[in-house]
């Protein structure tokens, strides 16, 4: 066995192997794939994400996501609820106005997120969300029943 392994470690020294060139042609080949994907990609334009009623539909399914969750304020439940229904808001807000009816389809919604985003301003803390915690459980269920009745906003 010992004569196995003092072959093995030969054989590796002549032939340019062991740990040192293992490592090298690692690095190199690392390097080729990282300057073939970005030639790839020099050659090939990035396509423009095409909004469409897919956006608002995978939108309203993540904030319909939150309807059967909610908090109790100053109880320490709120800041995750809160804070994913406040994304969730935003997400909805931006692909209803990169829909392809374009936000004038959206009228109500976008209008009923702009005015809780203008009392929410730029604060997302846990104190200032659970103040607005009607305002921002009101929007979503108010813009739910909205949805639902516009199944053509969505699908």
């Amino acid at each position: 066995m010992v004569v196995a392994a003092v072959l093995v470690s030969c054989t590796q020294a002549s032939s340019g192997g062991g740990p040192d060139a293992d490592a090298a042609r690692s690095a190199d080949s690392v390097e080729n794939a990282d300057r073939a994907e970005r030639e790839a990609g020099e050659a090939e334009p990035a396509a423009a994400p095409s909004p469409g009623p897919a956006l608002v539909r995978d939108a309203f399914a993540t904030l319909q996501a939150t309807l059967n969750e909610t908090c109790t304020p100053g109880a320490g439940d709120c800041p995750y609820f809160l804070g994913r229904v406040t994304r969730e808001l935003t997400e909805l807000d931006e692909s209803m106005r990169a829909d392809t009816k374009g936000p004038g389809h959206f009228t109500k919604p976008l209008a009923e997120m702009k005015a809780l985003f203008d009392k929410l301003g730029d604060d997302r803390s846990e104190p200032h969300l659970e103040k607005h915690f009607s305002e921002i459980v009101g929007t979503r269920d108010g813009i739910n029943a909205w949805m639902q009745d516009h199944p053509d906003a969505y699908r």
